[in-house]
């Protein structure tokens, strides 16, 4: 099956072109165009209707849009760009997700789909998933149907359906419900294939869903929380608690940043003895008992909850910092580099460029002296966590099984700049890996500032 050119379709309702006025209108219909996971990490981009762009080469998505088999599209509505709807919208999105690996829609194959409109800023995003039936079951379309009549009408996810014609042309059906009347289709558009764009279509939404470039733009996402999430309203009495500007006191401070065992954990504490220096660890005690409630939440919600974890910690290293050196486990860097990694969909190509501003230290965050990136190889790194039997969160666990995540994660650390990663091998034993890290030290901090040398 092959996306071809056609006469024009009849026109779909709800998926016409970009209306002219407002964003509120544009959120009342689905994008214009699309850009969907395939198996091999590559985004293939398409469009409907008559896309001045389009091209007549078939496209790359036609294995899973078209037969064998059927593929229907399901988009989280987003009403407006305001941090709420953001929070509404992604917990929605994770919801429908778990539903469908449930039952018999587990046994389809899901994909990660998103909708944009070229150049329209974070408001031009919606998330969606593509759960294609290889097997084209009967009982797949009433499955879907049925999970959509228990959403709420305001948070209903559209659904569409792809059918390929004999002529190979892909169309979109648009499934809609009808007082008194149930489902029906609603019309057709046409499917054609549009060329990539310079920049993934996520990356203008991430600085409101997950790299933040300020404590306020955190701050307003767990606010927004507080209804649903008891424990982000003490995580904003404590960063309400903080100084909104610290300043770092005379003595350096150090980041230690790594994947999961890399060996972090034992040299932070090795480096902070050895330099008589305080050990910090971002999100600190006094939130990380919560860690596991905001783990489970979506993307939005998780890195928000880490990020006002670093301005209290950063409150802590202001502190400690007037007295003697300091040593952290991980700060920005981790909660930023998860956050594009898991966002940004499709493979390492598809990140941000280097030197793109998204990579940028937020200015109102105490910033380090000097930041550590510990690395292994990945051999050495399923090695160590054999046996190892320790908690992880959903994204370490994902370090371990996803190839092509790992590799988003470490070319993300790697492109992290004012300050960058500097990068140590700590593949070899304990105490090479430790001097290694304190000749680093040695050579970008002030030796007169560095307690025992």
């Amino acid at each position: 099956m092959a996306f071809a050119r056609g006469p024009r379709a009849p026109p779909l309702l709800g998926c016409l072109p970009r209306p002219r006025r407002g964003h509120c209108a544009r959120a009342m219909a689905p994008p214009p165009r699309f850009a969907l996971e395939l198996p091999d990490c590559q985004l293939a981009h398409f469009a409907l209707g008559d896309a001045p762009d389009a091209r007549d080469a078939p496209g790359r998505a036609a294995a899973l849009l078209g037969a064998p088999g059927r593929s229907f599209s399901l988009c989280v509505p987003r009403r407006s760009a305001g941090c709420a709807a953001r929070v509404r919208a992604a917990r929605l999105h994770q919801r429908l997700l778990r539903q469908l690996r449930q039952g018999p829609l587990g046994q389809c194959q899901l994909r990660q789909l998103l909708g944009y409109w070229p150049d329209a800023g974070p408001a031009g995003l919606q998330r969606g998933v593509l759960l294609h039936d290889p097997r084209d079951r009967p009982d797949t379309r009433s499955a879907l149907l049925a999970l959509l009549d228990a959403c709420p009408d305001a948070q209903r996810p559209r659904l569409g359906e792809f059918v390929g014609d004999p002529s190979c042309q892909v169309w979109l059906h648009l499934w809609e419900r009808r007082d008194q009347q149930g489902w029906q289709l609603a019309g057709r558009q046409r499917v054609v294939t549009v060329p990539e764009p310079a920049l993934h279509p996520v990356v203008p939404d991430l600085p409101g869903s997950g790299v933040f470039p300020h404590r306020e733009a955190a701050r307003a996402v767990l606010e927004a929380c507080t209804p649903f999430i008891p424990e982000a309203r003490a995580v904003l009495d404590l960063v309400d608690q903080c100084p909104e500007q610290v300043q770092k006191g005379k003595f350096p401070v150090i980041v230690i940043e790594g994947l999961d065992a890399t060996g972090k954990t034992t040299v932070t504490q090795a480096v902070a003895e050895s330099l008589q220096a305080v050990l910090l660890r971002s999100p600190p005690a006094c939130i990380g008992h919560w860690r596991q409630i905001f783990d489970e939440e979506p993307t939005i919600i998780r890195r928000a909850f880490y990020s006002l974890g670093n301005y209290i910690v950063a409150t802590e290293i202001a502190r400690a910092s007037a007295a003697s050196p300091v040593i952290v486990d991980r700060y920005w860097h981790s909660t930023a580099t998860y956050a594009i990694a898991t966002e940004v969909t499709g493979g390492v190509q598809h990140l941000p460029p280097a030197h793109h501003p998204i990579y940028q230290w937020p200015r109102d965050l105490l910033e380090p002296d000097l930041v550590l990136l510990l690395t292994v190889s990945p051999e050495e790194r399923v090695r160590r966590l054999a046996g190892r039997g320790l908690e992880r969160t959903r994204e370490e666990a994902e370090l371990e099984s996803n190839s092509v995540f790992r590799q988003k994660v470490e070319t993300t650390y790697q492109r992290m700049e004012n300050p960058a990663c500097h990068l140590v091998d700590a593949s070899p034993a304990r105490e090479e890996v430790l001097q290694a890290v304190l000749g680093l030290i040695r050579g970008h901090c002030d030796l007169q500032l560095l307690q025992g040398q």
